[in-house]
């Protein structure tokens, strides 16, 4: 009987120390004091605008949204790619995926200049399979080219391409379902990876990642950053010429990020969950919103990274954002399943600096 209860109470304790860990690790104790200089200036009826990202060459975004129940998704979805002059001042979007006629739930997404189009890739969740779709954009026109699918295609979020051929993108898991599964999400165990595609083969570059999420290129630095938003980390790796990834340290950002962008002088902006398992509950429909939060890290000269809360809000605004991507004094800032996105005006000193 003593051994009994002996067993039992070193279960009871293995359990207490996996939710002490499990609550601490996902910011639950965290409280969302709302912050903010600037103002919403639009908010743009579209929903679940998950990704974003901006040409300041040609003054334009393309929004992946598609139309979210619940995350993960338990029947089919539908969904499309955006455009937003940025010359004009009405914001208004765009179609660009009308025409497109394959199941589409779009996911991460990624361009690259050439000549005068751009090479856009997009991933495709839909069917509950996972592809990358390949189009070529001139103007306004969005031309299908290709679908491309690879077993190490396991569970994509995002992707970031070097040219018009070469790219990484993340997976977020390496269990899809089951008990391993489980154990990424509330273990917070590191097992998703990095995969690069050299316009010929795919290969891993990176691993032991707990929750492999946004992917970005700093090209004038050579770096490769990825959100691990399971560690409230992103991870640095220089870039080789081979596309292989050296990893050089974590930046603890406090926060769940999610996608990744930089601005024009190289700094991060993320969207971010700063508390997981709220998200996690307004993902499954189970909570009405959800505190959404955009950080910056600035990067200077001698390798030191600085984390600013520019934007926290307990999801009245907008629930789970998910993208911060820059145009001036503004922010593109998405969402997983809002039906609109939002805006962001800085104030001018903000945006000053």
């Amino acid at each position: 009987m003593r051994v009994f209860k002996k067993v039992i109470l070193f279960l009871l304790l293995i359990l207490l120390v996996f939710v002490g860990h499990l609550l601490i690790s996902t910011g639950f104790f965290r409280t969302i004091e709302p912050h903010f200089e600037g103002s919403i200036l639009k908010k743009v009826p579209i929903k679940g605008a998950e990704d974003i990202m901006v040409s300041r060459l040609d003054s334009f975004a393309i929004i992946s949204a598609t139309n979210r129940h619940v995350y993960p998704p338990t029947s089919e979805e539908k969904g499309g790619l955006h455009l937003i002059d940025l010359k004009a001042d009405n914001y208004t979007p765009i179609a660009l995926t009308t025409n497109f006629k394959r199941p589409f739930a779009p996911h991460g997404i990624s361009f690259h200049k050439k000549d005068s189009s751009y090479r856009v890739m997009v991933i495709n969740h839909a069917n509950k399979t996972h592809s990358i779709e390949v189009f070529e954009l001139k103007g306004t026109n969005l031309k299908y080219l290709k679908t491309l699918k690879h077993p190490l295609m396991i569970q994509p979020n995002d992707l970031v391409l070097v040219d018009e051929n070469r790219f990484y993108f993340t997976n977020d898991h390496k269990y899809t379902e089951g008990l391993g599964r489980f154990i990424e999400d509330y273990g917070g165990i590191a097992m998703s990876n990095v995969i690069y595609f050299d316009g010929e083969e795919y290969r891993e570059v990176a691993d032991d990642i707990a929750y492999a999420n946004g992917i970005n290129i700093d090209f004038k630095r050579n770096l490769v950053y990825v959100a691990s938003p399971r560690g409230f980390l992103v991870k640095v790796y220089r870039k080789e010429q081979n596309g292989s990834l050296v990893f050089i340290e974590d930046i603890d950002c406090d926060t769940g990020v999610d996608n990744i962008e930089l601005d024009t002088d190289g700094n991060l902006w993320i969207g971010a969950h700063p508390n997981l398992l709220r998200f996690a509950s307004y993902a499954k429909g189970k909570k009405e919103t959800a505190p959404s939060e955009i950080i910056k890290i600035t990067y200077n000269d001698v390798g030191d990274y600085s984390v600013e809360k520019i934007y926290v809000e307990d999801g009245s605004e907008m629930s789970a954002s998910t993208v911060a991507a820059t145009f001036n004094n503004l922010i593109f800032s998405g969402n997983v399943m809002d039906n609109e996105f939002l805006i962001l005006e800085r104030s001018t000193k903000e945006a000053s600096k």
